[in-house]
């Protein structure tokens, strides 16, 4: 078995919890309506490239251009962010910590707008625990290309192949392995800590 030198952590929804529902449910309370603009206005494709690094500006005026009856409802999803990351998921918090506290190299590596990513360091203080972190809006590239995760091993110079990565989304486990790296799928604390085990590293 391969040694464990470097543990990488995603954030959304491994560390913090996240969904963009959170504030639309007050917005456009009925649920088929919101349904469809989050499948045809503010999609995922769309919310993707401000994680890429485009700026809230443009893409506002993009969507504005296109729907202006939604502008409203458009401009809701930066101006609301915040209450679509209402907690942290204290369980995984915890193995976190306590792998940094134990004398791990624990970065974490993530798609996240730059803005937004500072606002949740500020509500978020453990997000400064780790050495560091790869936030996919501040270098223009995004999970799972297999470049973002070559450039957070160089950056931080990790050894791909004594890397593991932990993220909720299958797609971004299989771009850390298309690079070289481990990686473990997270569904949960408890499976977190006995695949981790599982890999020789106890929490």
């Amino acid at each position: 078995m391969t040694e464990i030198r470097h543990i990488v952590f995603d954030i959304g929804k491994v560390l913090i919890h996240y969904d963009p529902n959170l504030p639309y449910q007050r917005i456009i309370p009925d649920p088929d309506e919101r349904a469809k603009f989050f499948a045809t206005v503010c999609t995922h494709d769309w919310n993707i490239e401000q994680d890429r690094g485009r700026s809230w500006a443009e893409a506002e005026a993009l969507l504005i251009g296109e729907f202006p009856e939604h502008e409203d409802k458009i401009r809701a999803f930066r101006r609301h962010w915040a209450e679509m990351v209402p907690h942290a998921y204290e369980d995984s918090v915890a193995i976190m910590t306590s792998l940094i506290a134990s004398g791990h190299d624990v970065t974490m590596l993530t798609n996240f707008a730059a803005d937004t990513f500072g606002e949740a360091r500020k509500m978020y203080p453990f997000l400064n625990a780790p050495r560091g972190v790869t936030v996919s809006g501040e270098v223009g590239l995004i999970k799972p290309d297999v470049a973002i995760f070559q450039r957070h091993a160089k950056d931080f110079d990790l050894s791909p192949a004594h890397s593991v990565f932990i993220d909720d989304s299958v797609p971004n486990v299989e771009g850390a392995r298309a690079a070289g790296w481990q990686a473990v799928h997270f569904t949960g604390a408890d499976q977190l800590k006995a695949d981790l085990l599982a890999l020789g590293v106890g929490v």
